[in-house]
């Protein structure tokens, strides 16, 4: 990761999964896409309730995860709010509309990667062990 983070890939997908649920995303889903496509390591997929919703979570993850050394490579989308895109390089984070994740499936577009089960139990004040 081209980052000054001591976070690996997983620890910071992971935690970026993490920040979108304390700002009470829905359905938050972390893919390990290794060994399914050489794009990306991981995806991050979550649903705001509305546009304001995913502007505000998509935020949320960028100024946190900067704060631990983990720049956003690449932004998409957050200014309409319907569809926000953080390329990490090493992961990618997703936030939808509720209507557009419907409508694009990622999780079952992705159905070959492992789902990554989250303690949503303990937070995001801490990265992964």
């Amino acid at each position: 990761m081209a980052t000054t983070s001591k976070l690996s890939a997983a620890e910071a997908a992971r935690r970026a999964a993490l920040l979108a649920a304390d700002l009470k995303a829905n359905d938050v889903v972390l893919l390990d896409l290794k060994g399914v496509t050489d794009v990306t390591d991981y995806f991050v997929v979550a649903s705001g309730t509305s546009d304001t919703h995913v502007r505000a979570v998509a935020e949320h993850v960028i100024a946190e995860l900067k704060k631990e050394g983990v720049a956003v490579h690449h932004v998409e989308g957050l200014q309409q709010g319907r569809w926000a895109l953080l390329d990490f390089v090493d992961f990618v984070v997703h936030v939808f509309h509720p209507t557009l994740r419907q409508f694009y499936q990622l999780e079952r577009l992705w159905s070959d990667a492992r789902e990554v089960p989250l303690d949503q139990t303990a937070g995001a004040a801490a990265p992964a062990p």
